[in-house]
């Protein structure tokens, strides 16, 4: 599928074939296509909880208001990040870079985020938020649809999922065969309201 076809045939599905199973080869393709995301630093700070088992689908289902797409999807993916994956290990985001590149990134990054709290969690959500949309399109481009959630209880949510402490919740993203279509769009705003040229 032509990458302008998935973004404009892209929508927010809520209802799924519940009988529809994914194969773990389709996981991996869509995981596999998430992990290109991009990030700061290359520090690939996204954590992809792939949630497949009934029983927990049922406990995080009361978690979300008891939307039907949590439990009815083929796959519900919780996507997460650490707050500290700068400094986890962080030659091993430039293994194959050049030792002197390496080194120097490795600095950069740590020196960038040490301290800065607001950041850490600003940066966690950018790459949730890039890595989703990845997530969507190459869902779309398999043939499937997708729905983004924010609409769950991020405490109990993280304690069903064992949510290590440094880490956060960005979103829910649920991936599925649709069994009703989108409604219709509502409307976009017009370019001339949304961009900008240069300055405000």
């Amino acid at each position: 599928m032509d990458i302008f076809e998935a973004i404009e045939s892209r929508r927010s599905v809520k209802h799924y074939d519940p009988d529809h199973e994914f194969s773990e080869d389709e996981i991996n393709r869509l995981m596999s296509a998430a992990i290109l995301s991009p990030t700061s630093f290359n520090m690939q700070n996204w954590r992809f909880v792939v949630v497949t088992d009934p029983d927990l689908r049922k406990e995080l289902l009361a978690a979300s208001y008891n939307q039907a797409q949590i439990s009815e999807a083929s796959v519900l993916i919780i996507l997460t990040a650490s707050l500290d994956a700068y400094k986890q290990e962080p030659e091993q985001y430039w293994h194959d870079a050049p030792p002197e590149t390496a080194k120097a990134m490795v600095g950069m990054m740590t020196g960038f985020y040490e301290g800065n709290e607001q950041l850490k969690r600003d940066e966690a959500m950018r790459s949730v938020g890039i890595a989703a949309q990845t997530i969507m399109l190459a869902a779309k481009a398999m043939g499937y649809d997708s729905c983004p959630m924010i609409g769950f209880n991020p405490k109990k949510v993280a304690e069903l999922i064992n949510l290590p402490d440094n880490h956060v919740i960005g979103m829910m993203i649920t991936v599925g065969k649709a069994l009703k279509p989108a409604r219709e769009r509502s409307g976009q705003l017009p370019l001339e309201k949304v961009v900008l040229r240069d300055r405000f």
